[in-house]
């Protein structure tokens, strides 16, 4: 079974030349049995010595990877030199007046390694450590334990595959149709409607008889919550043509389906399965579901294996099994454009001109193409295919982030990759294309082996019924909770969170971001939270975020979280500091209850005499 890292933090064990007695010894050899040790770096006893107190970077001869050993009088810590948000590089802080913090080259996240914890953003991850191991000349090394590789469970010999056996076919966005044999597999379908709110369309047109192959399925696996992947406008007609449709995911700590209840569809076979166990379908088609090491309550990767051909799709996670995943697989499958987020694009004054926005993203999507590339060469997959990252901002009124949130394409990832490690055939798929993994893997030079999208087959989107979902979010905005002011004080409570400095002011706003007479504008303070009429006079941090009305009160109404507002681009938000407060997001794009606020009760409880009001001003 995998762990978090704040599992594997509690179970660390410490090793000395002074405490290595008999019971470390047996302590340390159980957990070789249940987990596989390596040494990462070793150092001779001269090395040691060296060591000063406080940050120490080291590099392997042996591959070049980076090291960091904290020194002090309690003894040694260590970890990789790799921030666990996104795998960047960490560098001295220079703001660092104790000798304790590093800070990232790539968001600037920033650990203190004498706790490994992150201290900005406050509250977020533990670093995963290395074990010290004191050597008898006085030197030391660094070791890694790691789990068992769970897919080297039973293996399978490759058997050969048939022309028109195992095809894969790609419909949109993340939706891929895996025919195996006689089984049908289909992954994350969105194939109408939008996600996040109003703020992500599909670009691609799918097949015409998309919705006729879900509903023909034998199975399908849905990775995550979010919205490009559990699309309950799609779900919502697969439920009326074919409620009883296999469906697993992953046994993630807040449920794939928490929603499902509200959405009133009526899927009636959804298998919750655990990670890194094996799925048996048939004597030949097995998968098995892995967790996201950097959000293990959320994302999830697959590995599909039939007559001993693996398939690996990573999906969205940011480390797909803490970064431990099969090598050499038949095909594989990740994301690839990035742009899937509020920041910085919803952000406003300070430094976040257009320009400052322009080059950040240009960088970024610069080394996002970088570790895709780097990931892909490392894993070594036979054939590889970006995926999951077709979507476009085109509601008329998001003009302006469709234009600033430039994506990288699926064309210049593969020619990373062609460059790098020619050896690995690419795939840039279209609606309808089609890989035949038996013809490819016997001779990848086969052009038989794709077939492209059908003769005619419509590629782009260019009409996405803006109108039929906008006016459904949008209905929101008339119930009768929000003629009553005390709806306000009633949410956050149910929300749950507080006892965190930070004070918020929300403003309702129609499509350009301009304040509503009619909407609302409230201060909320998290310290205890209080609804005051200006900001305390205490030192605090402060958010000012400007919210789409129709969405904003959805979201409330319904209970969702806050994704559809930060990652749909439906909000803009200017902080101070500027700082990001991981355990406010975390908290409302995330951890918000998994039932919806009980409205009924608050009309119920509303005093017949209490004024109501369609608009409240911030004094």
């Amino acid at each position: 079974m995998l762990s978090n890292s704040a599992t594997a933090n509690s179970a660390r064990i410490n090793i000395s030349a002074q405490s290595f007695s008999g019971d470390k010894i047996r302590l340390f050899a159980d957990a070789m049995t249940s987990q596989k040790a390596k040494t990462v770096l070793t150092l001779n006893a001269e090395a040691v010595d060296s060591l000063k107190d406080g940050i120490n970077f080291k590099k392997s001869p042996e591959d070049g990877k980076c090291y960091i050993i904290y020194k002090n009088s309690d003894g040694l810590r260590a970890c990789k030199n790799q921030c666990k948000h996104q795998g960047g590089v960490f560098i001295k802080d220079i703001e660092d007046l104790d000798g304790r913090t590093v800070k990232c080259t790539k968001h600037n996240w920033k650990l203190n390694v004498s706790s490994m914890k992150y201290v900005n953003p406050p509250d977020s991850f533990l670093q995963d450590e290395l074990e010290v191991e004191i050597l008898e000349d006085g030197g030391l090394q660094l070791v890694e334990l790691s789990p068992v590789d769970p897919w080297l469970a039973d293996p399978r010999e490759p058997q050969e595959l048939q022309e028109g056996e195992v095809k894969v076919t790609y419909l949109t966005h993340a939706c891929m149709e895996l025919q195996l044999g006689q089984k049908r597999f289909m992954f994350d379908p969105w194939l109408k409607g939008p996600a996040f709110a109003r703020g992500w369309w599909l670009l691609h047109e799918p097949p015409a008889d998309s919705m006729d192959r879900l509903c023909a399925a034998d199975l399908i696996y849905i990775s995550h919550m979010h919205s490009d992947h559990l699309s309950y406008p799609t779900l919502r007609d697969l439920a009326e043509r074919r409620p009883d449709v296999p469906i697993y995911v992953g046994d993630t700590s807040r449920p794939v389906f928490w929603y499902l209840e509200q959405s009133k569809v009526k899927l009636t076979n959804i298998n919750v399965v655990p990670f890194g166990v094996w799925q048996n379908i048939d004597e030949h088609l097995r998968f098995m579901i892995l967790m996201d090491g950097v959000h293990p309550e959320m994302d999830t990767c697959i590995i599909v294996e039939y007559k001993g051909h693996m398939i690996l799709n990573t999906v969205d996670c940011t480390r797909p099994n803490g970064g431990r995943l099969p090598e050499k697989v038949d095909l594989m499958m990740s994301d690839f454009a990035g742009g899937a987020s509020g920041f910085p694009m919803t952000f406003c004054g300070g430094k976040y001109s257009d320009s400052w926005k322009a080059d950040f993203i240009k960088n970024e999507r610069k080394k996002l193409l970088n570790y895709k590339a780097t990931l892909v060469r490392s894993l070594q997959p036979k054939i590889y295919c970006p995926f999951a990252g077709y979507f476009v901002e085109a509601h008329p009124s998001d003009r302006y982030i469709k234009e600033t949130n430039h994506k990288n394409s699926a064309e210049d990832l593969n020619a990373l990759i062609n460059k790098f490690a020619p050896e690995i055939k690419t795939w840039t798929p279209k609606p309808g294309a089609v890989l035949d993994l038996g013809l490819a893997l016997k001779d990848p030079n086969n052009s038989e082996a794709i077939t492209d999208s059908p003769a005619g087959a419509k590629i782009y989107k260019d009409s996405w019924e803006f109108g039929l979902y906008v006016d459904e979010l949008n209905s929101a905005i008339s119930s009768e909770i929000f003629k009553h002011r005390s709806w306000i004080q009633f949410y956050y409570t149910w929300a749950g969170f507080q006892n965190y400095n930070l004070v918020v002011r929300v403003i309702e706003t129609d499509d350009n971001f301009q304040p509503l007479a009619s909407g609302y504008d409230y201060l909320v303070d998290f310290m205890d939270l209080s609804y005051p009429n200006k900001r305390p006079e205490r030192e605090h941090s402060y958010l000012e975020v400007k919210n789409r009305i129709g969405v904003m009160r959805s979201v409330v109404l319904h209970g969702c979280l806050w994704d559809d507002l930060y990652i749909g681009f439906q909000n803009r938000i200017s902080r101070d500091p500027d700082v990001y407060h991981h355990k406010f997001w975390n908290h409302f794009q995330t951890e918000l209850p998994q039932h919806r606020p009980d409205w009924d009760q608050f009309l119920q409880q509303v005093p017949a005499v209490e004024e109501t009001q369609s608009s409240c001003a911030l004094s």
